[in-house]
């Protein structure tokens, strides 16, 4: 009896974890464009999302933000994870950890104001005419990836042996090629799960680009918002069943890559037990 509750349990969750993105990616092949009745299957609305140029430049300004986001996050964050490692003050270690925190507690809304008021408020020094774009929304992306990328990175370094490194540098290693030839390779998994997972709160994210943006610089989540005026093209449905195809892909290709490198690992281990 336990046992089939538990696994009724898990299928509910997943149903309601999985079902709506999959109802999504069934009907974008829906060639009458109804979520009444699935009338044919069709690519359609494939052909008319290619077509249509306001949509894919907002996807591609989206994945553009997304990368420099992720990666200027990605390359800080890792820095101070490293700072975070070697630090001696407990006090001052633990304090830094919990201010970085706070963004990811922050409501969106309390984080785009909050970036919003900040720029203006530069803007106004500087007297700048349009200073809501691309940058604003790049440095606001990057804020609120750092703590998220920090939380997958910081865990490797605690899990180091600082021997490795103590010894390197006593082969005549400095610390900065003690750093990238002992360390790096060891904490890459968790810099590219940080990489991944910044890429994918960058993409999704639409509270706080909607308070920095501009009319010259429109991601797809501003995009699709500004459709709900009006009905939801269809082709939209055919945008997401892209986006839900390719980062499963991306996730499938990380884990793999992950698994490999832990097997890999194991055997140099073993082998030099």
């Amino acid at each position: 009896m336990k046992k089939f509750l538990s696994t009724g349990y898990i299928f509910l969750i997943f149903a309601l974890l999985y079902a709506p993105i999959l109802v999504l990616i069934i009907f974008s092949f829906n060639e009458s464009g109804s979520l009444s009745e699935f009338s044919g299957f069709s690519f359609v609305w494939y052909k008319e999302l290619f077509a249509d140029e306001e949509a894919l430049t907002s996807l591609k300004n989206s994945l553009i933000l997304a990368v420099c986001s992720s990666l200027a996050a990605t390359v800080i964050a890792t820095f101070a994870a490293l700072g975070l490692h070697h630090m001696r003050g407990k006090f001052v270690k633990g304090a830094i950890k919990s201010v970085t925190n706070i963004p990811m507690m922050n409501p969106d809304i309390v984080t785009g104001v909050s970036m919003m008021l900040l720029f203006v408020a530069v803007a106004g020094i500087i007297k700048a005419n349009n200073f809501m774009g691309f940058g604003t929304m790049l440095i606001a992306h990057t804020t609120f990836n750092l703590p998220y990328v920090l939380l997958s990175v910081t865990p490797r370094f605690n899990q180091l042996d600082k021997s490795l490194s103590e010894a390197a540098q006593d082969l005549g290693c400095t610390p900065a090629r003690a750093f990238f030839s002992v360390e790096l390779p060891e904490i890459v998994p968790g810099i590219i799960s940080g990489l991944m997972l910044g890429f994918t709160m960058s993409l999704d994210d639409f509270v706080i680009s909607h308070f920095v943006s501009s009319p010259n610089f429109q991601t797809l989540p501003l995009y699709v918002y500004n459709q709900t005026v009006h009905n939801v093209k269809f082709s939209m449905y055919a945008l997401c069943a892209l986006i839900v195809a390719i980062i499963l892909i991306i996730l499938l290709a990380v884990n793999f890559t992950g698994s490999v490198s832990n097997k890999s690992r194991k055997k140099r281990n073993k082998g030099v037990a």
